[in-house]
This record gives structure tokens, C-alpha cells and sequence, in this order.
């Protein structure tokens, strides 16, 4: 067999639109735009990619978009200060501090400082406590794009084994507890499972997010698998170029599983798209308005 491709540009596309749908309608009947503030410190060429794709596909919606890039000899403090700021600012409903963050910033504690409520990329100890007991929280953005796509392709989850490679606070803690959320039946595995093969042969679902390039082998696999593959890593080709690869080895997986996501082109447009639906989603809450529910989950 063959799987399904996955298309994550696609699906972030129409996710888009909705939200740009949402952020008119907020315009019209509120007078109320949404606004996402990310901060960028230092000058690290993969985090400026992203910072500049989220600023321009901010505005593409209609919303207000803050940028504010900061030497990477920024000071802890200089930096909690501006957090403290925004969250003030009545303009500002999302705040996003780009990771990695220089070495000399306490990563937990910036975190920690942005308002919960606009806390958009959901890493906040609040957040996380709340999802992990079934409450109303701001879900981190990859995680809530993998669930997206996996209702979109399997339809109910109910029941289902799901197995999620990756304990990150960021990925693979979330995941887990949002599949938990939708009764399927959960393992969080790692790279140092010992028999993950076994594993992964009883799986309905895979979640790939453990960081190793095509880590997970299309003979692990359950026939019909749908695989969500988050990793996306770059390995050295003999002609001196790279390769974006993810977590699965794709080539082989896609002959194995009945749907899965390509890298790039799957996890990673739904990240950014479920970013600016999260921006929407506090903009709301903080008018107390009712949440757009094709934004949520």
C-alpha cells in the first residue's frame, strides 16, 4: 500500500483563512484586532527565518504584528522588563519569546513571566498544568496542529493505540496528554525505549518527535499507521549540500503507513498557523467573547 500524504501546507492554509475570517469579523462588529508581539534576542539564522515568517503571515491575516529583535548581550532583566510590558499592553494578546534563548537567560523563568492568558505558544507552568488535568488551557502550537490533522485523517480517535516518540515539555508532554484527552490509549516512548519496534507494531497512531534524523523504520510499523512525523533535522549529503529529513525514514514509511506527514510540508506550516489561532483564541478571551471553534479544539 500506499499512505496518504499528509498535506500540512494545505490544511495550515485553510486554517489561515478561518482565521483571517475571524480577525474581519472581530474588526467589523468590535472594532478589535488581535495582536502578536514576538521577541527575537540574538541572531540566530533559523530563529530570524522564523521570527520574519510569523511576522509576515500575521499581517497576512490582519493582524497587528510587534517584532522585537534584541541583541543577544541583552540582559535578563532588560528582557523581563519588555515581558512585564507587554503584558500590559491592551494592544498586545499574544506574546511569543523565540527559543533557543542565549545562555545567560533563564529559558524557565522568561517563560514563566509572560501573562498566562497570553501565553500563545502554551509553554507557560500554567498552561501545562492545566491541560495535563483536562482544563481549559492554551495548547502549544505543534502539538495542536499534529491533533488537527489526526482528526482531519482518522476521523474519531477514540480508542485508538497511539504512541508518541519524545518527552519534551514542548512536543511530546502535550501530545501525549491531548491524545489522552481524546481516549485513545497512550505510550510515551523515547530514544531509550528498549523495544520500541514492538511498540510501534501495535500502533494506530505515531507521533515522531524525538529529534534523531529517520530514527523510526518503516518495518517498526503497523500496517495503516497514520504517522505524524514533528522532527525535522538536516543531514549531510556526499556532494556537500543538506537534506531536511525528519524523525521517520519517509521514503520507506509511506509504503507502510496509511497516511503521513512529508518533511517539510507537514507539521511544520500547521506550527505557525496554530500560532495565530491561538493569538485569535486570547484575543477573545480576553474581550470575553466566544472562542472561533474551528480555531480550537
Amino acid at each position: 500500500m500506499t499512505a496518504r500524504i499528509i498535506d500540512g501546507k494545505a490544511f495550515a492554509a485553510i486554517l489561515r483563512e478561518s482565521v483571517a475570517e475571524h480577525v474581519a469579523h472581530l474588526k467589523q462588529t468590535k472594532g478589535i484586532t488581535p495582536g502578536l508581539a514576538v521577541v527575537l534576542v540574538g541572531d540566530d539564522p533559523a530563529s530570524q527565518v522564523y521570527v520574519r515568517s510569523k511576522g509576515k503571515q500575521t499581517v497576512e491575516v490582519g493582524m497587528h504584528s510587534y517584532e522585537y529583535k534584541l541583541p543577544a548581550d541583552t540582559s535578563e532583566y532588560d528582557l523581563l522588563a519588555l515581558i512585564e510590558q507587554l503584558n500590559y499592553d491592551l494592544s498586545v494578546h499574544g506574546i511569543l519569546v523565540q527559543l533557543p534563548l542565549p545562555k545567560h537567560i533563564d529559558e524557565a523563568l522568561v517563560i514563566n513571566a509572560i501573562d498566562p492568558a497570553k501565553d500563545v505558544d502554551g509553554f507557560h507552568i500554567s498552561n501545562a498544568g492545566l491541560l495535563a488535568t483536562g482544563q481549559k488551557a492554551m495548547v502549544p502550537c505543534t502539538p495542536l496542529g499534529c491533533l488537527m490533522m489526526l482528526r482531519e485523517y482518522c476521523g474519531n480517535l477514540s480508542g485508538l493505540n497511539a504512541v508518541v516518540i519524545g518527552r519534551s515539555n514542548i512536543v511530546g508532554k502535550p501530545m501525549a496528554q491531548l491524545l489522552l484527552r481524546e481516549s485513545c490509549t497512550v505510550t510515551v516512548a523515547h530514544s531509550r525505549t528498549k523495544n520500541l519496534p514492538e511498540i510501534l507494531r501495535e500502533a494506530d497512531i505515531v507521533v515522531a518527535a524525538v529529534g534523531r534524523p529517520l530514527f523510526v523504520q518503516s518495518y517498526w510499523l503497523k500496517e495503516g499507521a497514520t504517522v505524524i512525523d514533528v522532527g525535522i533535522n538536516r543531514i549531510d549529503q556526499a556532494d556537500g549540500t543538506t537534506r531536511l529529513v525528519g524523525d521517520v525514514d519517509y521514503d520507506t514509511a509511506k509504503e507502510v503507513a496509511g497516511a503521513i506527514t512529508p518533511v517539510p510540508g507537514g507539521v511544520g506550516p500547521m506550527t505557525i498557523a496554530c500560532l495565530l489561532a491561538n493569538t485569535v483564541t486570547a484575543c477573545c478571551r480576553a474581550h470575553s467573547l466566544p472562542e472561533p471553534k474551528r480555531l480550537t479544539i
